[in-house]
C-alpha cells in the first residue's frame, strides 16, 4: 500500500481498504461535506476542495480514513446563481444516511462527520439524530468553519476580529489562498455592496429581513441580499498565512477530538418503541 493510500479510501483498492479495517484496533472513518456555490470573486465555487483537503490531513495526522467527499450541499439559498449544485434537502438527508448506512452495515461504529457547508448542519442533525435513535450509535458532526475559536480570530484580524467571518470572505477565502493559491483571485477583493431589500425591507444575511430593527425570518436567496456573494466582511484581509493558521488549527483541533473519540463508547441505547 502506498503512502497516499493510506488515509484516503477513493486511492485504496477494496483488499487494501480490508487489510486497514483489520489492522486498527478501534477504525475511525471521517465523512467530509462540503459544497458547490457562490463564494465571491476572489475563490472558486467548488468549497468542497477544501473539506477534501482538511479532511485528508485530518486522516494523515489522526490515522482515521477519509471516505470520498460529498461535493454537493444543502445550499438553496445559493441555487439562483449559475454554476451552484445544490441538493433537495430530502435527497441530502437521503445521500447522507445511506453513505453513514455503508458504513454501519459492515460494523464501522467510529464514523465522524466533517462538514465544511454550515447550512448542511440542520439536516445533518436530522440524520445522525435518525442513526440514534435507529442503531444507538453516535455520529459527531466537526463543524469545521465554527471551529474556529474567537482567539484565533483576534489573532488574525486584530480588533476586526470575528466580524470577518462573512460569506465571501474569511474563513474560506484564506482557506482557498493556503491550499488552492493558483485559483484565487486577489484584485478582485472588494468591500460588500449595501445590503438588497426584500418586500421592502433591508436583507439581514441569508437569513431573512429586518423590520422595525428586529430580524423576520424570510426566504432569501444570495443575490437578494448581494450578486457578488460577499455578504459581509472584508475579503481583502484575507491571506495565505490567514489560510495556513486555519488549517493548522482545524487539522489539530480535529485530531484531539478522534483521539478523544476513539477511547469511548459510541453506543447508546436504541429508543425503544412503545406499543399501545
Amino acid at each position: 500500500m502506498t503512502t497516499e493510500c493510506k488515509h484516503l479510501l477513493e486511492n485504496m483498492t477494496f483488499e487494501e481498504f480490508h487489510a486497514w479495517s483489520h489492522a486498527q484496533d478501534k477504525p475511525v472513518v471521517l465523512i467530509p461535506l462540503g459544497s458547490q456555490e457562490i463564494q465571491g470573486p476572489m475563490v472558486p465555487m467548488g468549497d468542497f476542495m477544501l473539506t477534501r483537503e482538511v479532511a485528508s490531513d485530518v486522516a494523515r495526522a489522526s490515522g482515521a480514513l477519509a471516505a470520498p467527499t460529498l461535493p454537493f450541499g444543502y445550499a438553496e439559498y445559493f441555487r439562483t446563481v449559475p454554476g451552484g449544485i445544490a441538493l433537495s434537502a430530502d435527497a441530502f438527508r437521503m445521500t447522507l444516511s445511506d453513505i453513514l448506512d455503508n458504513f454501519l452495515d459492515h460494523g464501522f461504529t467510529r464514523i465522524v462527520i466533517l462538514n465544511g457547508h454550515s447550512g448542511n448542519y440542520p439536516l445533518v442533525d436530522m440524520v445522525i439524530r435518525d442513526v440514534r435513535k435507529r442503531r444507538g450509535l453516535l455520529v459527531p458532526c466537526i463543524n469545521l468553519w465554527r471551529s474556529i475559536p474567537d482567539a484565533l480570530w483576534t489573532e488574525m484580524h486584530g480588533e476586526f476580529g470575528k466580524k470577518a467571518f462573512s460569506h465571501g470572505g474569511d474563513p474560506v477565502t484564506s482557506t482557498y489562498m493556503h491550499y488552492f493559491p493558483q485559483l484565487t483571485h486577489t484584485d478582485r477583493a472588494k468591500l460588500p455592496e449595501e445590503p438588497g431589500e426584500l418586500a421592502g425591507l433591508p436583507v439581514m444575511g441569508l437569513s431573512g429581513v429586518k423590520f422595525q430593527g428586529i430580524e423576520i425570518g424570510m426566504p432569501v436567496n444570495v443575490d437578494d441580499r448581494c450578486p457578488d456573494g460577499i455578504v459581509a466582511g472584508d475579503p481583502a484581509r484575507s491571506s495565505a498565512d490567514k489560510g495556513k493558521r486555519i488549517a493548522e488549527h482545524l487539522v489539530t483541533y480535529c485530531t484531539d477530538f478522534i483521539a478523544h473519540f476513539r477511547e469511548t463508547d459510541p453506543h447508546t441505547p436504541a429508543m425503544k418503541k412503545t406499543g399501545k
